[in-house]
């Protein structure tokens, strides 16, 4: 094992709209994830977002617990609805007063905040300036990050930017933060979250020169599966569109050659005006965050393949089939978790090694973990040695990539408690803490310390070396 870093940032994940709860409380306004297990496409039998693990009631308490484990850092999104009430941009003093409370509790636990500024939860104000297809959105945007510079800026080193922005573009519709009401392209809204993350970045440069800020898309290495050059054609395309675009925007940018042709030959038109094109130039990222699970195998698809993958969602690792480009297929080397992601751990050190071969920059690891049926025994144990083996093989992963040069900084796996993930319910489970409820029986939501819980106190205590 390579040594970690001394100022190693161990910790664990959350997002506000998957872990609060209370969504009419505390003068919360309405987000498009508040009712997304109301539309039709949401599965049955699974639970929404409206308790979630009540950790609006209960925030003490859990970081009493991360203090327990010994967090160095714990990444959190503040949820922009809870902050900004209203087109016109006023600000919701309660929400305020409620995210103060959780740095103030953090920092005197000496826990460093890291803050995903915009975690799919949009407010559904938005719409009525057009929503995600707007210009507009990225200078309400820019509104709510000066407000939240204003009043955390003394408290909050590390920002993240808009989580997982490529999959808005790749999977938006299945993981709910797209309007149904939506009528731009796909490559427009992203370009529209581009222009909004810059924004951010620029404003925070202006406002906190001795902040650091950062995007936070989910990147992954992506195999060909087979020797092809067809499939290994795929395989250059899916890096692209699945990876580079989002990073290369914001690190140097523009957007790539290829994507640009990309678009000409499926006929498709990004609508950017000068004044963008200078922003995106301008606005530079201090690090690079970024969401890992699994890797992708891709090989060549036909159009027919395309039209057939329609009436299979796609979700962030598995499903993909982009005309002209390629599809996901499985990869019989890895193992799967109990939900069907695959298990790459040295995929992991493959993704971070190609990152900062391509940018160098520090990076930080935002969300990594396994989600599974975590059993309670009848005496209040949980005895989950499958996530302890998938962190131990992940760990091992990053050191060995420390050990190539790679600048890593942090890891804060997904996720420091159970939450609800999306359209999987509380029963997909992520945590290094159980909270005692089902999908719909919300029970006294007890946490409960699960093996994995001990496990990592040891390893954040021991600063990597035991595993």
């Amino acid at each position: 094992m390579n040594k970690f870093p001394k100022s190693f940032l161990w910790g664990a994940s959350t997002s506000a709209y998957q872990i609060e709860g209370s969504i009419k409380q505390g003068g919360k306004v309405e987000s498009i994830m508040d009712t997304f297990d109301e539309r039709q496409s949401y599965p049955k039998g699974i639970t929404g977002f409206k308790t979630a693990s009540n950790h609006y009631k209960h925030w003490k308490e859990d970081i009493a617990l991360m203090a327990e484990m010994g967090f160095k850092s714990y990444r959190f999104s503040i949820s922009w609805p809870r902050i900004i009430k209203n087109v016109k941009g006023d600000v919701n003093l309660e929400g305020i007063k409620f995210y103060n409370d959780l740095i103030d509790e953090l920092l005197k636990n000496k826990i460093e905040p890291i803050v995903t500024m915009f975690h799919f939860d949009t407010p559904n104000f938005i719409e009525e300036v057009g929503g995600l297809d707007s210009s507009n959105f990225g200078k309400l945007f820019e509104s709510y990050s000066k407000v939240l510079f204003e009043n955390y800026g003394s408290k909050v080193k590390y920002w993240l930017t808009i989580n997982e922005l490529n999959m808005f573009a790749l999977v938006g519709q299945t993981i709910g933060v797209i309007s149904e009401n939506s009528k731009a392209t796909k490559w427009q809204i992203m370009h529209n979250l581009n222009v909004a993350q810059a924004r951010a970045i620029k404003l925070c440069k202006q406002m906190l020169p001795n902040a650091k800020i950062g995007p936070a898309p989910n990147i992954a290495t992506v195999y060909s599966a087979s020797s092809k050059p067809q499939d290994y054609t795929a395989k250059l395309n899916f890096d692209q569109l699945r990876n580079w675009i989002y990073l290369d925007i914001v690190c140097r940018g523009d957007y790539s050659e290829w994507f640009k042709n990309f678009l000409k030959a499926t006929n498709e038109e990004l609508f950017i005006t000068p004044e963008e094109v200078e922003l995106l130039k301008t606005a530079k990222p201090d690090f690079i965050a970024f969401n890992y699970y699994s890797t992708l195998t891709v090989e060549h698809a036909t159009v027919a393949e395309y039209e057939k993958s329609l009436k299979t969602p796609a979700d962030q690792q598995s499903g993909l089939v982009i005309p002209g480009v390629g599809k996901t297929v499985k990869n019989p080397n890895l193992e799967k978790t109990q939900f069907g992601w695959e298990i790459d751990s040295i995929g992991l050190k493959n993704t971070l090694k190609e990152i900062y071969d391509r940018y160098q920059l520090p990076m930080m690891i935002t969300e990594n973990g396994i989600g599974a049926r975590d059993v309670l025994t009848d005496d209040n144990k949980i005895h989950d040695d499958y996530r302890i083996e998938y962190y131990q093989k992940h760990i091992i992963a990053m050191s060995d990539a420390l050990k190539d040069g790679v600048d890593l900084i942090g890891y804060t796996p997904w996720s420091a408690i159970d939450l609800v993930s999306t359209h999987e319910g509380i029963g997909k489970r992520y945590g290094f803490v159980y909270v005692n409820r089902d999908e719909f029986d919300e029970k006294d939501m007890k946490r409960i310390r699960k093996d994995s819980f001990y496990w990592y106190k040891d390893v954040i205590k021991t600063n990597g070396k035991k595993i």
